[in-house]
């Protein structure tokens, strides 16, 4: 089946699958997307030339699943994040401070830088674009849960708000290097007059 049928996010990954999205993401955080070919890919990867255009035909497959993955995990993360904090009954504060720590356990590595390369590129290049606005649509639903959980009115219309400050934050972070304390006071800011 083809994966033009089947959401990339529903469809298993396989170990060998798995070791060159991990590599495509690892080479573009460290280089960009120019710095993704299949030989360094099958390189960094350690895998085969044969393997990685066996499991992916053109490199916006690869980097459109790459993006797809990295959000599908992040996802997965912060889900399970506010899941605890659900059932703690974290309220804003605690809820703002947790987001600040998670900002601040966030290593900018090379996989994290991916995305905001991904990103970028999703804007040059109009086959990622669906493939952007499904990792969107992601984070604004996982907002809209912890929003709602926080009690914060109209949650799933200030979702894609939250969204925009957190990435917008976290470029700004990666960028000057500024604290991730930055996040949990813009986050107070926002929906602290909400609740």
């Amino acid at each position: 089946m083809s994966s033009e049928h089947v959401p990339a996010t529903a469809q298993p990954i396989l170990p060998t699958k798995q070791r060159i999205i991990g590599a495509v993401l690892r080479v573009i955080g460290e280089d960009g997307i120019a710095g993704v070919t299949n030989r360094r890919i099958a390189k960094e990867a350690g895998v085969s030339l044969g393997s990685v255009t066996y499991h992916f035909t053109s490199q916006h497959e690869m980097l459109r699943e790459s993006m797809l993955h990295f959000v599908h995990e992040e996802t997965r993360r912060l889900t399970e994040l506010a899941d605890e904090g659900e059932a703690a009954g974290l309220g804003l504060d605690a809820a703002a401070s947790l987001a600040g720590q998670v900002a601040d356990g966030t290593v900018f590595d090379s996989e994290h830088i991916a995305p905001f390369e991904l990103y970028i590129q999703a804007g040059r290049d109009e086959r990622l674009r669906e493939a952007a606005a499904e990792c969107f649509t992601a984070y604004d639903r996982l907002a809209t849960q912890i929003l709602t959980a926080l009690g914060v009115p109209d949650a799933e219309r200030l979702a894609s708000t939250t969204v925009a400050l957190i990435a917008g934050l976290q470029l700004r972070r990666l960028a000057t290097g500024s604290p991730a304390e930055d996040l949990a006071d813009a986050l107070l800011l926002l929906v602290g007059g909400r609740v």
